[in-house]
């Protein structure tokens, strides 16, 4: 595994796409690869090109697999130092993305966003005294054409798949996420999860469900949930709280109904908050009664980074045009979309990069043939010529 980056003149003469690839350990892509038999029976595309091809699709945000065939045989007398060896057909790869088991690459997109956890966990913590980790909660659906993606209806003139995703928040890692049909329901997938112990999930009230959300208390983990405006509940306890912050209410209650009651039979918190900016008020449920009312309300508006997260993936790398129309074509672009993003994250951290996210892609876009060193591609002076260009222009717009 390569634990520290390797200084710009171990790079001397190496192309900017083959250094990318060089944070990708070798062993564990292989691990993944001889998981799911990946290679057996392949003759001409081997996993690690497939993967290679989808990647510099997603890094240079090619509309298609003609497109990263076209651009990859344009260089090709590259082709072997970027790791590609000979050329790919537009056949095979197409039928590798049909036939070839996605979770290759969803295991590889696990093991880079354990390792980019560990490079964020030094990140300062979101509020004073807090020391636990915090997810935030959510998903968003990705439409695709009913006629060509029938297998994902989900309403009836509309087809699509939805991305579930676990943030953490110390870094804006996605440190769980699943890709299913938009017919399944946000908060199903509360059931396939695994709540970290001593963790605090933050979500909204669509995953309102009380007996999903005892599985979250009895896990030994606390969650921060919107309150449905027909909440029944009794009230047990309240505690002073300073109005000129926003806080109305900090109460302690039971849930109301006999039904309800018996899905979550212990007591919750449930905390009242005016924010002057956007002029609302908003209700929050929550297990922890340790935090101050002040800090719940607070971590709350941290879940809109979740949001930006899925606003981010959808403008920066390519899931909303899909190259394959199988489920497991789908399955594998979402896959190495995760990669794309997850690996941006570990080179700004690892070569500590003091640009946002978006700007290091629009850079290495534009610079993919370059034989840059990545430590010199940004600095100061070869991010004004890069800039001199059109950041926002794919490679070879001319093709």
């Amino acid at each position: 595994m390569l634990h520290h980056y390797q200084s710009d003149s171990m790079h001397t003469g190496s192309f900017v796409f083959a250094q990318i690839v060089d944070f990708i350990p070798r062993r564990q892509f292989d691990e993944c690869v001889n998981r799911y038999r990946g290679n057996c029976h392949v003759r001409e595309l081997s996993c690690r090109k497939q993967f290679l091809a989808l990647l510099f699709g997603q890094l240079t945000q090619m509309d298609s697999l003609r497109d990263i065939v076209i651009c990859l045989s344009a260089q090709k007398s590259k082709l072997y130092h970027l790791g590609f060896g000979e050329g790919i057909a537009r056949s095979t790869l197409a039928e590798a993305n049909e036939k070839r088991n996605f979770f290759i690459y969803r295991d590889l997109a696990c093991h880079l966003i354990s390792r980019a956890q560990k490079l964020y966990q030094d990140e300062p913590v979101l509020l004073d005294g807090l020391d636990t980790k915090v997810y935030a909660l959510d998903a968003s659906v990705i439409d695709l054409c009913l006629t060509w993606f029938g297998w994902a209806t989900f309403r009836r003139h509309k087809a699509g798949v939805k991305l579930h995703v676990v943030l953490d928040l110390q870094g804006n890692i996605p440190a769980i996420f699943y890709v299913t049909k938009a017919s399944v329901h946000d908060v199903n997938i509360m059931d396939i999860l695994d709540w970290e112990k001593g963790a605090l999930y933050i979500m909204d009230r669509g995953y309102t469900d009380f007996k999903r959300l005892y599985d979250i208390e009895n896990a030994g983990a606390d969650f921060i949930i919107r309150a449905k405006h027909n909440l029944h509940f009794r009230r047990t306890n309240t505690r002073p709280v300073d109005k000129s912050t926003g806080l109305r209410c900090d109460q302690t209650i039971r849930l109301g109904g006999s039904r309800t009651g018996k899905l979550y039979p212990k007591r919750l918190r449930r905390i009242k908050y005016f924010d002057a900016e956007t002029k609302r008020h908003y209700i929050f449920l929550t297990n922890n009664f340790d935090l101050p009312a002040l800090h719940i309300a607070k971590l709350y508006k941290y879940r809109w980074q979740v949001e930006l997260f899925f606003k981010w993936i959808k403008q920066h790398v390519k899931i909303k045009v899909f190259w394959g129309r199988s489920e497991n074509a789908v399955q594998t672009q979402m896959c190495v979309a995760i990669c794309a993003y997850t690996l941006i994250a570990i080179m700004k951290k690892q070569l500590r990069i003091d640009r946002e996210m978006h700007e290091i892609l629009q850079i290495l876009r534009v610079c993919m043939f370059d034989q840059n060193g990545l430590l010199a591609l940004f600095s100061d002076g070869n991010l004004q010529s890069c800039e001199g260009a059109s950041l926002k222009q794919p490679v070879f717009t001319g093709f």
